[in-house]
């Protein structure tokens, strides 16, 4: 008869005692399982015993235990091997929550903190302190506020001294950091007695931990300080080359990134880019000179050349006049510019970024401003107004004066490659959004389409994480409007369930056929053969050469051909190169006829199209060069090779013929499910016209 569900076979065992194999009903009380386990053992007061784990975290399954006090008596070993042993097993138990309750009912925390503040040992005794201490704190039965002065300087002590056990400073900068986070008061009492330097030395360490510790830290200070505290210390920071070692020796490090570190670099980005908040939050001020000049420098810069002045022999009417037009040529839309900056967000931020592109890019603002004058009105893409959405608009997708999520790691590397990051960024998309305006062909009228259209181009060029500007000026710029429609078109077709899971699944499902399929059509290419010019070291010459594949697929035939003759017959051909001898297929500058040229754009084009194949000739390696007659040539012959050397057939040309096959296939065998016919032949082409008179008569009578 089988035993109840509710009663199961557990092992216990206990140090120095014979283990035991117990029938548990987890209906009974546990006090009476505890109190049969002991009477097993002859042991009394079996209240002050506890069953644990004894895999895994080693958790407590009762609250009150013998084990803590004996670990806490151990603490106060006057041995100090006896000190680090107890460590060691206090460090194993404390993230048990039950454990730890327990622990620190019994003081078990003002006795960690005495081995801690006394530091007799600096080295593993400390470590373990302090690992101990964090481990029972990390529960929140007890308050980080309720932390010693004192205690927290001692710490800080730890985190400032030299020659410190590589152990101790991670701990001790852990610790640091959770008192910044939890207290403002001793958080103050952290910011005022660790040096920046103190931290960016200990940043330079190579050490993968210390280092994710100390941007902890930093971000827990920056973000526990006052707006104008903060950009003191990052402007501090910066000037230490702080973002410049970021980039390089850890963003790019060779050691993975960490979640961890992810998530302050993160922290960071948004602390220095919120930095601009109250610039976006601030209007323009119609009284202040200072923005009033701003806004005439940023006219002059665009209409009136280094050195004139517009109110050379004017009257005061008529430069005001043509002040007001030449800012609304500027793409204002009030005569006054101060009206459009009213509007926060983003306020005084537009006008900064206005005045950054035309100071740090002065011919492309020129050329920006002056392009889009010349046009027709309805066709001109107005700067001004364009700048203003265009920094809302950044303002929305950094999350400029959002507050900092506790676990997202969503930073962008290139906001590390580079000062200014914010408006260098800006000068990248308003430049952007002028080339999309001119390919969208638009007027005033599709201003918020234009938007629209950036915004998706921005967004997804981000997603992608760039790692320097540059390369997101690349990303960007290549994402062209009709890019865009190409993968809007994409995303609809997933939308109403044409790339569907089932379809996804037919599709996988009929892939290898198809590519089997292109491979056979890819050798029957190079069984057909081809014509190949032959180069020189100096320039293309007239002299051809025929290659193909024979029909067993064993030998490549080949041999030069006059101008004329056609097509040369496979036994016509006096060379032969076994495909068993082959061993690599090369192309484009790794080939040796490439490499033997220069740089100019003909050897360019000839790189595009040249591969190689190499092979054992006795002891040597030996090379047959091609040049492929055109592109699709190129591809046709690469993935032939490939496929007759048994690699993956890797090019766009394959790509997409596998595409469309599969579209294809896929739309016949979805007709086949509606039960439409299919005829095995394709129906007859209709005749042509007889009569081709039926556009118009393009005779001109006599007069």
């Amino acid at each position: 008869m089988a035993p109840p569900r509710n009663v199961v076979k557990i092992a216990v065992q206990m140090r120095d005692a014979i283990p035991q194999l117990i029938q548990l009903d987890q209906a009974k009380p546990l006090a009476a399982v505890l109190k049969e386990v002991c009477d097993a053992w002859s042991l009394t007061h079996s209240q002050r015993y506890a069953l644990q784990f004894a895999d895994g975290r080693r958790r407590y399954i009762t609250e009150n235990d013998l084990e803590a006090e004996r670990l806490l008596g151990g603490l106060q070993s006057a041995s100090r091997e006896g000190r680090r042993e107890a460590l060691r097993h206090l460090v194993l138990l404390a993230s048990d929550m039950t454990f730890a309750q327990e622990v620190i009912s019994r003081d078990g925390l003002q006795r960690l903190g005495t081995i801690i503040e006394d530091g007799d040992d600096l080295g593993e005794v400390l470590a373990l302190g302090l690992r101990s201490f964090l481990e029972l704190m990390e529960h929140g039965v007890v308050s980080w506020e309720t932390l010693s002065i004192p205690f927290v300087r001692k710490v800080v002590g730890y985190v400032n001294m030299n020659l410190m056990d590589a152990s101790v400073q991670p701990l001790a900068l852990r610790l640091l950091e959770s008192v910044t986070l939890s207290s403002p008061a001793l958080g103050q009492l952290v910011k005022s007695e660790v040096p920046l330097d103190r931290l960016l030395v200990h940043l330079q360490v190579m050490n993968q931990q210390l280092q994710t510790k100390v941007m902890a830290l930093l971000t827990a200070l920056l973000q526990g300080a006052s707006h104008a505290e903060r950009k003191h210390m990052l402007d501090y920071l910066w000037q230490r080359n702080f973002r410049q070692f970021i980039y390089k020796n850890i963003i790019h490090s060779a050691a993975p990134l960490g979640d961890e570190m992810a998530h302050h670099l993160y922290v960071l980005q948004a602390l220095t880019l919120g930095l601009l908040e109250p610039r976006m939050r601030t209007p323009v001020d119609p009284y202040s000179q200072e923005q009033r000049d701003q806004l005439q420098a940023l006219r002059q810069a665009a209409f009136e050349p280094e050195g004139e002045s517009l109110g050379t022999g004017l009257s005061a009417d008529r430069r005001r006049s043509l002040c007001a037009r030449e800012f609304r040529k500027l793409g204002f839309s009030n005569s006054n510019p101060a009206q459009d900056l009213e509007r926060v967000p983003p306020g005084l931020l537009a006008l900064d970024n206005m005045l950054y592109f035309s100071r740090q890019a002065p011919s492309a603002y020129s050329r920006f401003v002056l392009e889009n004058s010349s046009r027709e009105d309805k066709h001109e893409c107005p700067f001004a107004r364009s700048s203003i959405q265009l920094t809302l608009l950044l303002c929305e997708l950094l999350h400029i004066g959002e507050p900092c999520s506790e676990t997202a790691q969503d930073f962008s590397p290139m906001f590390f490659g580079q000062d200014q990051s914010f408006h260098e960024l800006f000068c990248v998309a308003i430049q952007l959004l002028n080339k999309t305006w001119k390919e969208m062909r638009a007027t005033q009228e599709d201003f918020d389409k234009v938007m629209q259209v950036v915004r998706e181009q921005l967004t997804r060029t981000l997603a992608l994480k760039p790692t320097s500007l540059e390369l997101f000026r690349t990303k960007v710029n290549a994402l062209t409007y009709g890019e865009v429609l190409r993968l809007r078109q994409t995303e609809r077709l997933h939308q109403e369930g044409t790339l569907a899971p089932p379809i996804l699944e037919l599709r996988e499902k009929l892939k290898p056929e198809l590519l089997s399929l292109i491979r056979q059509q890819r050798l029957l290419r190079l069984c057909e053969g081809t014509l190949f010019h032959k180069i020189s070291s100096r320039r293309r010459q007239d002299k051809l050469w025929f290659c193909c594949l024979s029909p067993n697929y064993k030998v490549l035939q080949y041999g030069d051909v006059e101008e004329g003759t056609g097509t040369p017959t496979p036994e016509s051909l006096p060379e032969q190169l076994p495909v068993a001898d082959i061993r690599a297929l090369l192309t484009g500058k790794d080939c040796p006829h490439v490499r033997e040229k220069g740089s100019g754009k003909q050897n360019k084009d000839l790189c595009d199209l040249a591969f190689s194949i190499s092979y054992d000739r006795g002891e040597e390696m030996a090379y047959l060069n091609f040049i492929a007659p055109s592109k699709r040539d190129f591809y046709l012959w690469t993935d032939g090779l490939s496929a007759l050397l048994g690699s993956p057939m890797g090019s766009e040309q394959t790509r997409l013929d596998l595409e469309q096959l599969l579209t294809m296939e896929t739309k016949l065998q979805l007709l086949e499910l509606e039960n439409v016919p299919i005829p095995d032949q394709p129906p007859p082409v209709p005749p042509p016209p007889t009569n081709f008179n039926f556009c118009y008569d393009c005779t001109i009578a006599e007069p």
